[in-house]
């Protein structure tokens, strides 16, 4: 399993009085993502989920990115070093990009994460998944009389391209179009994984390598909603 990890770093100009808050949020997720993906895509990664929201007295930009064959530590934190670069250059160039101080946080997917595109679903072959089909008659014990609906499914990742994905159920192979799947849910299997002698750990509880070299935020400060 590749490893997976979190880079951390603050950033930012200090920021005179408040700034703009709350309803700022999506248009700032806008400017970020216009800096942000063309340096993920450049170096050859895929930019998954994008967030900004308020902490305290600064904002926390969450940017999560993946590639075939997973990213590792090392990846992580060149991203990080790349973003943080791209962001700084951006704001030299137009003004505030984030408004003010702000925290990044680069990382790759935890096994959370819904399964939404077929890049996903390729990236999990051989994993087991939960996954809700729609119009489900016809599936492997479905009884071709009964009428369609949905219905979960459980099994085995066998094989995923841009049109659908083929599983492997208890009851024999199914094969589905994306339309017809909802959000897939990666499965944790701690007896797979010490067969595999790997930590019986999810992905998701991050190891974590940190560029914070500023305080922490304060843990008393509310946290608004995230704009995603």
């Amino acid at each position: 399993m590749t490893q997976r990890g979190r880079a951390t770093r603050s950033t930012g100009r200090p920021r005179d009085g408040a700034g703009p808050r709350g309803g700022d949020l999506a248009a700032r997720r806008t400017r970020l993502r216009a800096v942000i993906e063309p340096v993920v895509n450049g170096v050859g990664y895929d930019l998954e989920d994008l967030s900004v929201s308020r902490a305290g007295r600064r904002h926390v930009v969450r940017v999560i990115v993946d590639a075939d064959g997973g990213i590792d530590l090392d990846a992580v934190a060149d991203v990080s070093r790349a973003v943080s670069a791209a962001l700084d250059a951006a704001e030299e160039a137009g003004g505030d990009i984030v408004a003010g101080e702000y925290q990044l946080e680069v990382s790759s997917p935890g096994v959370d994460r819904p399964l939404t595109l077929p890049r996903h679903w390729r990236r999990n072959v051989g994993r087991l998944v939960k996954v809700t089909a729609r119009g489900a008659a016809g599936l492997p014990g479905q009884r071709g009389e009964q009428p369609g609906g949905d219905r979960q499914l459980t099994g085995r990742v066998v094989a995923a391209d841009d049109e659908g994905v083929q599983l492997e159920t208890d009851d024999g192979r199914a094969s589905l179009p994306y339309a017809q799947l909802g959000p897939g849910r990666v499965q944790v299997e701690f007896t797979r994984l010490a067969e595999l002698g790997e930590p019986d750990e999810p992905d998701d509880a991050d190891e974590t390598d940190e560029f914070d070299d500023s305080d922490d935020i304060d843990d008393e400060d509310d946290v608004e909603d995230e704009e995603r």
